[in-house]
């Protein structure tokens, strides 16, 4: 089992948080987003980490991962910086992780005692969080509606009520290698262009087209880092206390 984290992206909301290191490298509660992600996996049993770099690249310091690269990071989004360790999932069971968003090592483990070769985290416990982060929660949360059988009916589009909101896609997934040959196989449909512009809940919804994305569910304990104004929310909530 590897570990990747897509860490490419400037993350332009956090404002000049960013403006000399990539937002991975934002600090929250004594560390960085990356630290928090790496310490996550390892205490998952992960200790294959793979970094997928882009903007300011460089100011990543840390010698543990092997780091991969998307030097089209800022015409591209972050599909791109998954197809920049196709290798990787093509050989063995990965680990998928945004470099925004903090959890525990219990979820990684529950995210890899799922089934399914495609699988994602939700949290069933999102609106509490979204009401800290929003003042009108819909205004944010995006569709989100399983099966019978807990594979993903919808994702990704814009919600109208909480009633389309079973919980929210918290930026963590796991591949099987003949979970992502389904991908691979999905993607080479479509244009250059188009692959270069998607983004991740919309390869989501093109794949389930044809192939199940699994669903599985987490109670909390997930913050994602967004813009600037969300590190006061988390340290108001506690810090990373609350995600235990």
């Amino acid at each position: 089992m590897k570990g990747i984290i897509l860490a490419a992206g400037r993350g332009s909301r956090m404002r000049e948080l960013t403006n000399d290191r990539p937002k991975g490298m934002v600090e929250v509660a004594g560390k960085t987003l990356l630290q928090w992600q790496m310490a996550a996996l390892k205490g998952a049993g992960i200790n294959e980490i793979y970094i997928v770099r882009g903007y300011l690249g460089d100011a990543i310091p840390y010698s543990e991962p092997t780091y991969l690269e998307n030097p089209r990071w800022e015409s591209t989004n972050m599909v791109s910086s998954l197809l920049a360790a196709s290798e990787l999932l093509s050989a063995d069971d990965c680990v998928v992780s945004y470099a925004d968003i903090i959890y525990p090592a219990e979820t990684v483990q529950r995210l890899m005692g799922g089934r399914g070769d495609i699988r994602i985290t939700y949290d069933t416990q999102w609106l509490e969080l979204w009401q800290k982060r929003f003042a009108d929660p819909i205004d944010d949360a995006e569709t989100f509606r399983l099966n019978a059988n807990g594979t993903l009916a919808e994702i990704g589009q814009k919600a109208r009520t909480v009633a389309e909101i079973e919980g929210q896609y918290m930026g963590l997934l796991y591949f099987s290698p003949q979970g992502w040959r389904r991908v691979v196989q999905t993607l080479q449909q479509l244009h250059e262009e188009r692959v270069d512009r998607l983004d991740m809940t919309t390869m989501l919804r093109t794949v389930m087209a044809h192939t199940p994305v699994h669903a599985v569910p987490v109670d909390g304990g997930w913050f994602e880092f967004d813009g600037a104004s969300d590190i006061d929310v988390f340290n108001e909530m506690g810090g990373y206390a609350w995600t235990r």
